[in-house]
């Protein structure tokens, strides 16, 4: 990890919606696995407009800073705002809702000093409601966000990570309100060349009721997932398409002159201009991400 001259070296952000009833055991089981670290640490709570009694249990638990929304914005929104009031040089997100073995957050933080930018627990089992939807569809868009990333990716959308601080800022703005947050971070890290190591950990049936909703939720995904490839990466979505529109364009072009005596379909016309102007917008898309690429961007983690 990079020097600061922060006295922090982790804030944890914990994102809470209705979850009354096991944050504190939560609390307690992260403080005691850093406690016995060598880190120093702080715990920020984001209280995403909880209804329930989770402000009251947050309130009854010392030494831990606390961010209140008004209302609910979503996961996304409260990582954010977690992560801009985090004095800790590496900031951890994960979740209270015993889904995750955080007594393993100083392991993922140790992995931060052998030169990575970012270090996720890749969940190896997949829990929740479901499953018979939601493990094929996280597998697709899995394979959609490796092959842009050009990174294979054993788990997008894993809730439990340690980053750098001063990395993960210049990409705050892209984050979404709701839990693509996660698939976000993980392909803007990605994208701009910081490194990211997968660490297997095991997952647990969450505490409480689940806020994820299978089909909204997957559909912001995927649109996440397309929008960053659009912002970091587009030659990876537009070239794909146009070598498609190009190859059946000069296939049919082929048959129109074997079949109509040399003479070319109007239909076989639209296709090879299709083709051309996705080319040529994938080009542009690709020059306008490169001109407007920062100047002041952080280095990546070395050693």
């Amino acid at each position: 990890m990079p020097p600061t001259s922060s006295p922090i070296d982790v804030s944890v952000i914990l994102p809470v919606y209705n979850e009354a009833g096991h944050i504190r055991a939560e609390v307690e089981r992260i403080r005691a696995a850093l406690d016995a670290s060598p880190y120093t640490y702080e715990l920020i709570a984001v209280d995403d407009g909880s209804q329930d009694a989770s402000a009251e249990e947050l309130a009854s638990i010392e030494g831990i800073r606390v961010i209140r929304f008004a209302q609910n914005r979503g996961s996304g929104s409260a990582r954010k705002a977690g992560t801009r009031a985090a004095a800790g040089r590496v900031v951890v997100w994960t979740d209270v809702d015993m889904s995750y073995p955080n007594e393993e957050i100083p392991a993922l933080v140790k992995e931060l000093d052998s030169g990575w930018d970012q270090v996720v627990g890749a969940r190896r089992t997949e829990q929740g409601t479901s499953r018979a939807l939601r493990v094929p569809t996280k597998w697709l868009l899995r394979k959609l966000a490796s092959y842009l990333t050009e990174t294979k990716i054993p788990d997008l959308n894993s809730g439990l990570r340690a980053f750098r601080r001063d990395v993960a800022l210049q990409f705050l703005y892209l984050l979404p309100a709701g839990f693509s947050c996660v698939t976000t971070i993980t392909m803007a890290f990605l994208a701009n060349g910081y490194s990211v190591r997968w660490v297997p950990v095991d997952y647990f049936p969450r505490a409480g009721t689940s806020k994820f909703h299978w089909w909204a939720d997957t559909r912001r995904y995927l649109l996440q997932i397309i929008r960053m490839v659009l912002v970091y990466n587009p030659i990876r979505f537009f070239m794909p398409v146009g070598a498609l529109l190009l190859a059946g364009g000069l296939a049919k072009l082929g048959y129109d002159l074997a079949t109509y005596n040399l003479h070319v379909a109007t239909g076989t016309l639209v296709i090879l201009l299709a083709a051309v102007a996705v080319i040529m917008v994938g080009l542009v898309a690709d020059l306008m991400v490169t001109l407007n690429k920062s100047r002041d961007e952080v280095d990546p983690a070395t050693w």
